[in-house]
């Protein structure tokens, strides 16, 4: 749809909280899917050492106009001092699809 930017959000969350912080996004309709993984291992740099952590990741369908809400969001829902919140942009895809999402989200079907 004209003016839309659809693509997807990554976010990386303990196992324990990513089911209930994907549910949150979609019912706000700041996401039109959620999806998340099963467990994978993060090894990162934190606080001056290299982490090890269980994660899973939450891959997010939504609109870049959506962004500010969901890191917004995010500080409220989510463990993580400093939680990850990137957006790729979707730049090709099944027509009908996108159509979809950007329904989803922004005429609240």
């Amino acid at each position: 749809m004209a003016g839309h930017e659809p693509g997807m959000a990554i976010i990386a969350a303990p196992g324990d909280s990513a089911e209930g912080i994907a549910q949150t996004i979609v019912e706000r309709r700041l996401a039109a899917c959620a999806q998340v993984t099963g467990e994978v291992t993060s090894i990162y740099w934190w606080k001056g050492q290299v982490e090890r952590a269980a994660e899973k990741l939450i891959l997010l369908k939504t609109d870049k106009s959506r962004i500010d809400s969901i890191r917004e969001l995010l500080t409220s829902v989510h463990p993580y001092e400093v939680p990850e919140l990137v957006f790729l942009p979707i730049t090709a895809g099944n027509p009908e699809y996108l159509a979809w999402l950007s329904e989803v989200i922004f005429k609240k079907i």
